[in-house]
């Protein structure tokens, strides 16, 4: 797993590098309206992967306030630091019925491409990045052994779609997946098991720029 991490890591660190080498051989005025950061907040709806990853174990979704900060090297490269405000409630099932609940709070930084023009009404755009997810309030105790969830991160992927409405405010919607697998440790010892959460994201949101 460390060197899946690894090689996850290396991989945001060059989409990174490679986004900001374009964006500085680029003219340092190239944007159309002068307005470097964007700032996005909404709700997002967190959705883990189905109960076949985990051997019978399922883990709901669930709702929380996110927010974004980008900063535009020019009208189509920008960088974006993105999280949730709130934790993420999720419900822990297997066979049996109910086994606890978890709480999680992602973080993710991604370089990202906005197609089209600046003032074009609709714009698409799509992002790669890295992200980790900040596990707490575990409440798991089957068979009356505390269990413990270590700190998801992986890959992040983006895509959205920003819909202008006046030169500085616009709409978003956005869907995510974050790869995200988390060791699982049963009264302070590692069971060897590993938790696939892999969740999708769903988002909206109103965002300005200045």
């Amino acid at each position: 797993m460390l060197k899946s991490n690894k090689r996850v890591l290396a991989l945001a660190t060059l989409a990174s590098f490679a986004v900001s080498s374009v964006a500085f051989a680029q003219d340092a005025g190239d944007t159309a309206s002068g307005k470097r950061f964007s700032v996005v907040g909404g709700a997002t709806l967190l959705e883990p992967t189905n109960r076949s990853a985990n051997d019978g174990v399922e883990v709901d979704g669930g709702p929380a306030p996110t927010a974004s900060v980008s900063y535009n090297f020019t009208d189509n490269i920008s960088a974006e630091l993105w999280g949730a405000l709130d934790k993420f409630d999720h419900r822990v099932r297997n066979d049996a019925g109910k086994v606890g609940t978890v709480e999680q709070q992602p973080i993710a930084l991604s370089g990202q491409y906005h197609f089209g023009q600046a003032d074009n009404t609709f714009r698409p755009f799509v992002g790669l990045g890295y992200h980790h997810s900040n596990i707490s309030g575990e409440d798991l105790n089957p068979g009356g052994e505390h269990v413990s969830l270590s700190t998801p991160k992986g890959a992040i992927g983006t895509v959205g779609v920003d819909m202008n409405i006046t030169p500085t405010w616009f709409a978003r919607a956005d869907a995510r997946y974050l790869r995200s697998r988390a060791d699982v440790n049963q009264a302070g010892v590692s069971t060897g098991q590993e938790l696939k959460l892999d969740p999708w994201t769903v988002g909206v949101g109103i965002g300005a720029r200045f």
